[in-house]
Order: structure tokens, then C-alpha cells, then sequence
């Protein structure tokens, strides 16, 4: 990238809290649309347009400055060539492998509209080499997907819905939603009413980003009637005056509107049935199709009259078709509605160049004029201008210029009114030249003024063709609950545990059982088996599982004496031999591991020879304190501090661990604890202080007996 922008208000986590976005086109221009937005390893493409001031490769956004493998959709506005025409090159000669969307009358206009680019690039191309072949667009048209309105899309975790955009038929806006993040890309739109388009919708939702078009910069629009009236006079008057009247058009837009408009002046002025309106265009019928074809896509003063009158509003009575200047007579006044728009090639340029030399004719541009190409130079009113044909051929210029603007595009109370209405914090200025660019960053900057170093403070950014824009985003992260552990509603303070699933960005709990119905993922379980040869008792294995594990379950089957450590692995002991089993997992595995190196160290083990060696019972001659201070010496060996004697000491101690306490009456060697852990605990290390050091009888101190069996009993109490 050639530079970097950062906008950020806080360190985020790591990389992946930004959102990136690049202007591979349309950055402080006009032309070769084509945006970039990657956030959390999900990209999307928006657009793949070329230049029509330039042409080669050179009319392309800058593919080079981007991996394009990485791209998983790619989403089209509309079918207008700055927006659509690389489209085919992107799919057939790049690595790009995503998927492709556009709604359904893009799609339908696509494939013509292109060819008609590629025969027209091939004809005045200076070198023989175009983007694309007929093949090439026939290949990415395969591809492309097509989508209806307000239906939301999703691909690997990215969702998106198309909205009504109102400036040609088909246009969209796309909402966007990665990762929790929204983000609204409105291509070009309008908000203006007119003949036959809805006007741009306004989401429900609230986007985070808001990406948008500042063609006219700070630029007002004057009202629709004023400009049909404009129009209609200048036309009125040039062919009263025995001129010719030329329309320079894109083949598809704003041409069907002017068309409607013609037609209609015609149907209510009589006295001009004799001056014949064209509308020159080699697709022209086809274009007249699809508009035929998708009525119900317009707006609702359109669909009156098909459903009212039982009339397509499209079948022209006063407008006549014509593909070619060959089958044109050009003998007298008429009106002739061309394209392409920008005077560059085709049948405009070629009129133009006609028409040029005589002061009685007229062009008038209805579009917007992209720097670079001969509408922008012919609005300076040149007195000649360079044609086509080349060899320094010069076409003087007398015709008359005048600019009515019927290009579907917002004006900026339009524009401002639009991004009030959305209230997004951040705004993203695409497809502008410099100047008007600049001008709408300034006004939208000094109307948010009031709320810098708030928390509703609107940033506005205007990034060049390959400045990466960086954004910082912290997505709240959320996960539902769901199967049977959402049969009822927690309670406060309530741990719910189960397995947490991720799909893209969606998190959900649920337990093991429902994994199957709720994530189409299936479990098993892995039970692992382990044997190893020892010559050690049972009871001895028992003891020194015990020493680390405290009690132990009677787990003894038919496979051999066994207990249970930790409800998790089982051992089995056989003459010879034990066998551990337990079910494969992180948390089984470790106890597992601990429980085999304990059984691998028995035979070795000094206290296994201490214990093996000596008998059951020993004679001591302590008295009383003498035993009760060898016990405390255990006790407090294991609990230290936690050690409280009872207010008579001689009958016992409390021990206190986080916030349970166990009772030790030295009379009969009871423990009484309501929290097993730390009851099995204590009665453990009783058990062991008496088993190995101290087999004696608390019974009375007058007792002459020295030798005795000794049983620790704990209880629990509830």
C-alpha cells in the first residue's frame, strides 16, 4: 500500500480489532469503482469498474496493490461501466476465487452491456489489445449470483442485504454485517423522485460505517420541474430553429428517464409529431426489454399505469429505436438521445463530431462528465476539439453547450439529510473528485462540530486510490444458550456449563446431547486402556493412590478389584497386573498420566517396604498428651495455621479452610465436616498418622493396655 491512515481511539487487543479499508478506485475520483473492506479474516470487494477517461489496463482500479485470492464475496452496485465493466477481468484473470453478487436486473443488463464495451474497446482501441473477450465475459457470467431485494445473504460468517439504491434500475445498497460490525455501502443513489425509480432506501438498522458517494461534493440540485422545463425549451428551440438536438447518454439510467420525459412532451404537443426523437444505441431494443421485463422493481406511479392502464409505460409512441447511423437519414431537425454518456466513442462522439460545426444545433449533457473525457472539455466550449480518427484532425465546435443535469445522483442536502438519517459514527467518502470530495468532508465535518470528544463524534475520511484506512472495533462477543440448557431461564448467579460452539462469528452453549440437532456436529467418546505388570497387594496399590487423590470409589467388576479416582479413571487390580482405563480428554489424560507414575513407583516406593514389612499392631507406652501432640504434629504438618484447638484441647481441634470448617474429637477420632473434600481430606491424614506412627486406644488415661486397633471415622453433617 502506498500509505496508511489510522484512526483510533484506544489500544485495541490485537490486529484483528481493526477494520481495514482500500480504494483500489474511486478514491478522490470519479471512475474504476472498487473498495476493499477486510475485518476478522473475512474480505469483501465493492465493485470492479474501470475509467472511462482511460482505457487498457490503465482504466483499471490498482488489482496489483491487493491480494485478491483473499477476497471471499464481491458485491456489485449496479451495471454502469465505472462500476461493473472489470468484472470479467477480475474473474478470468486474477486470482480471484470468491463468489459474486448482484441483483437480478444488473445480472439480466450485464452481459449485454459488456459486450457492447468490448466490441466498442476493440473498434477504437490504438493497440489490439482489450481486458477481455466475449469468452471471458461469458465464463464470469456463469459465476455470478443473483439476489433479490431485502433479502439477507450470508457467506462463510459475512451477511448481507440488498436495498433499493434508486439511481438505475437494479442499483443497490449493501448492508453489511462481519464479525458484529455493520457497515452500509450505498454506491451511487438518489433521492429524488422521478418516473420510474424508487428512491434509496434508508436501512432499519443503525451501520457502524457508513460508505458513500460524494460525486457532486457541495453541490445543490436545481428541482426536478425547473430542469424538465429548462430541457424541454432548449429542445423546443433548437429544432424550431431547424437544429439538431443531441442527448450524450449511458445506454442504461438516466437515458430511460429523459425517454419518458420526450415521449410524454410529444404525447401533449400534437404540433410536433413531424420532428422524430431517436434513441440511438446498438443495444437499444434489449435495454427497452429488460426495462419491460422488470416493471415491478419500480416505483409505484410506474406499476399504476401498467396495472391501470394495461399499457407498458416503455413501449415509446413517440420514440423510435435505432442501432446504427446507417439506417439514419439525417435530413431535417430531430432529437436524438446517444450514447455513451462521457462523448468518448460510439455513436454520440460520432454525432457530435457531425454536428459540431453548425451554430443552429445543440448538445446538452444530461449526465455527469467525468474529468478527462470530451464532455467535461466540452462544457469549457472549446472552439475545436480533436476527433476520433486521430491525425491531429481538429473538429471545430459552433453547436451550442449547455449542462441540465439528469444524472441519478444525490445532491448534498440529499447526501447530508441521507447520513443523518443513517447515523453512522464513522463516514467513508468514495466517488468525488478531489474538490467535491474535499468541500463534503469540510461541510460534514463543520456540521458535527458540536459532538468532537463525545461519544456520538462523526468521524468523515476521504482516503486516495491505495491509502489503507484503518478502524478500531472491539465486537461484544455473545453467545446464545441453547437446547436443553435453555429449557429454563438462569437464575442469578447461576454457572452454566456446557460446550461452547463457533461458527464464524456466532457463538452458542448447549450441552454434549445437543450438539447433533442444534450444530450438526456429531461426538464420540475415546476410551483408552493401559496395562502394566506389578507385584504389588491391592491394599498397597489403594494406599498410595489414596495419598494423592484422597478417597477413592469401590469400582470392582468382574475385570478385578477397582476403584474410581476423581469420577474419571479407573484402575483395576489383577495378580500380576493393573489395568487403567478412562475416557480420552485434556482434564482424564493429565489424571491419568498422574495415576500411571504413581502405579509405576509402588514397588520402589520406601514407604511401600516400610508398610509391607511391618506388622498390624505395635506396643507404645505414651500416655495421653504424648499421642495427642504426635497427631497435632500431622495435622499441622498438613494444614499449618487452618489448626484450632477446641477450648479444651485434650478433645479436639477445628480446622478452617476457605470458609469450611472441620471438627477432629480426639476422643473417639471422629471427623464431622459438611464440605466431603475437606472431611475425606482430614480423615486421610488421620488415618496416616495412626497407621504409622501412633496404633494406640484413646480410651482412658488409666488404661493399661498398649496396644490396640484403631479405627478413624469421619461423618458428614448436613
Amino acid at each position: 500500500m502506498s500509505a496508511k491512515r489510522q484512526a483510533a481511539d484506544f489500544e485495541p487487543v490485537d490486529q484483528s480489532d481493526y477494520l481495514e479499508f482500500v480504494a483500489l478506485g474511486g478514491g478522490n475520483e470519479v471512475g474504476r469503482s472498487c473498495h476493499i473492506i477486510n475485518y476478522r479474516g473475512k474480505t469483501v470487494m465493492l465493485d470492479a469498474g474501470v475509467h472511462p477517461a482511460l482505457n487498457g489496463l490503465s482504466a483499471l482500479p490498482f488489482y496489483d496493490d491487493y491480494d485478491l485470492s483473499t477476497v471471499d464475496i464481491l458485491l456489485i452496485s449496479h451495471f454502469h461501466l465505472d462500476h461493473a465493466a472489470s468484472l470479467p477481468y477480475v474473474m478470468t484473470h486474477t486470482d480471484f476465487k470468491g463468489r459474486v453478487f448482484m441483483t437480478h436486473p444488473t445480472k439480466a443488463i450485464y452481459r449485454w452491456l459488456l459486450s457492447d464495451y468490448v466490441r466498442v474497446s476493440a473498434i477504437s482501441s490504438n493497440d489490439a489489445s482489450t481486458l477481455y473477450t466475449d469468452a471471458d465475459l461469458n465464463a464470469s457470467f456463469e459465476r455470478i449470483e443473483a439476489i433479490d431485494y431485502h433479502s439477507t445473504t450470508e457467506v462463510e460468517g459475512i451477511k448481507f442485504t440488498a436495498y433499493h439504491a434508486g439511481h438505475v434500475l437494479g442499483a443497490a445498497m449493501y448492508f453489511i454485517e462481519i464479525g458484529g460490525i455493520k457497515i452500509l455501502f450505498t454506491g451511487d443513489y438518489s433521492r429524488e423522485e422521478d418516473r420510474h425509480l424508487n428512491i434509496a432506501e434508508v436501512p432499519t438498522e443503525r451501520p457502524d460505517i457508513l460508505i458513500t458517494e460524494s460525486t457532486y461534493g457541495t453541490s445543490t440540485h436545481q428541482p426536478r420541474v425547473e430542469k424538465e422545463t429548462r430541457l424541454l425549451n432548449l429542445i423546443t428551440k433548437t429544432i424550431v430553429n431547424g437544429g439538431r438536438c443531441l442527448l450524450p447518454v449511458f445506454s442504461l439510467g438516466n437515458a430511460q428517464e429523459l425517454l419518458l420525459i420526450l415521449d410524454e412532451y410529444w404525447q401533449n404537443h400534437p404540433d410536433l409529431d413531424g420532428i422524430p426523437v431517436f434513441y440511438a444505441s446498438s443495444l437499444a431494443r434489449k435495454c427497452l426489454a429488460v426495462y419491460q421485463t422488470y416493471i415491478n422493481m419500480m416505483n409505484d406511479s410506474i406499476r399504476k399505469k401498467f396495472r391501470d392502464d394495461r399499457s407498458n409505460p416503455f413501449q415509446f409512441k413517440h420514440i423510435r429505436s435505432l442501432k446504427n447511423l446507417e439506417r439514419f437519414d439525417d435530413l431535417g431537425p430531430c432529437v436524438m438521445v446517444a450514447s455513451p454518456g462521457m462523448l468518448q466513442n460510439g455513436v454520440s462522439r460520432e454525432l457530435l463530431e457531425r454536428w459540431a460545426p453548425e451554430a443552429k444545433n445543440a448538445v446538452i449533457l444530461t449526465g455527469y462528465s467525468v474529468d478527462g473525457t470530451l464532455a467535461k472539455q466540452i462544457l469549457n466550449e472549446p472552439s475545436e476539439f480533436s476527433s476520433i480518427a486521430g491525425g491531429g484532425i481538429k473538429v471545430p465546435r459552433r453547436l451550442y453547450v449547455e449542462e441540465i443535469s439528469f444524472a441519478a445522483h444525490v445532491d448534498y442536502k440529499q447526501n447530508s439529510e441521507f447520513i443523518d438519517l443513517v447515523n453512522a459514527s464513522n463516514i467513508i467518502l468514495v466517488h468525488g473528485e478531489q474538490t467535491n470530495m474535499g468541500r463534503l468532508k469540510s461541510a460534514l465535518l463543520s456540521k458535527y462540530k458540536d459532538l468532537r470528544q463525545t461519544e456520538n463524534e462523526v468521524k468523515v475520511f476521504n482516503p486516495r486510490n491505495s491509502e489503507e484506512l484503518r478502524l478500531p472495533f472491539r465486537g461484544i462477543k455473545v453467545a446464545k444458550v441453547m437446547g436443553s440448557l435453555a429449557a429454563k431461564p438462569p437464575m442469578d448467579g447461576q454457572i452454566i456449563s456446557g460446550i461452547l460452539v463457533q461458527k464464524n462469528f456466532e457463538m452458542s452453549v448447549m450441552a454434549a446431547d445437543d450438539l447433533k440437532e442444534f450444530s450438526g456436529l456429531t461426538t464420540s467418546s475415546v476410551i483408552q486402556r493401559q496395562s502394566i505388570a506389578v507385584e504389588v497387594s491391592a491394599e498397597l496399590i489403594k494406599f498410595h493412590l489414596e495419598q494423592m487423590f484422597g478417597t477413592l470409589k469401590d469400582a470392582t467388576a468382574a475385570s478385578g478389584i477397582g476403584y474410581t479416582i476423581m469420577d474419571s479413571v479407573n484402575v483395576f487390580w489383577k495378580p500380576k497386573s493393573i489395568v487403567i482405563e478412562w475416557e480420552g480428554n485434556m482434564l482424564n489424560d493429565a489424571i491419568a498420566d498422574s495415576v500411571l507414575a504413581i502405579l509405576l513407583s509402588v514397588e520402589s516406593s520406601p514407604m511401600s517396604v516400610k508398610i509391607s514389612s511391618k506388622p498390624s499392631h505395635c506396643k507404645a507406652n505414651f500416655n495421653r498428651p504424648e499421642k495427642i501432640e504426635r497427631v497435632l504434629v500431622f495435622l499441622d504438618s498438613q494444614f499449618g495455621s487452618a489448626v484450632e484447638p477446641m477450648e479444651n484441647p485434650d478433645d479436639g481441634v477445628y480446622i478452617s479452610i476457605d470458609g469450611h470448617i472441620a471438627t477432629v474429637n480426639f476422643r473417639n477420632m471422629d471427623v464431622i465436616c459438611s464440605y466431603e473434600p475437606l472431611r475425606s481430606r482430614v480423615t486421610h491424614v488421620l488415618d496416616h498418622a495412626v497407621d504409622t506412627i501412633l496404633p494406640f486406644d484413646f480410651g482412658s488415661d488409666d488404661s493399661d493396655e498398649s496396644s490396640s486397633s484403631i479405627t478413624v471415622k469421619g461423618e458428614s453433617s448436613s
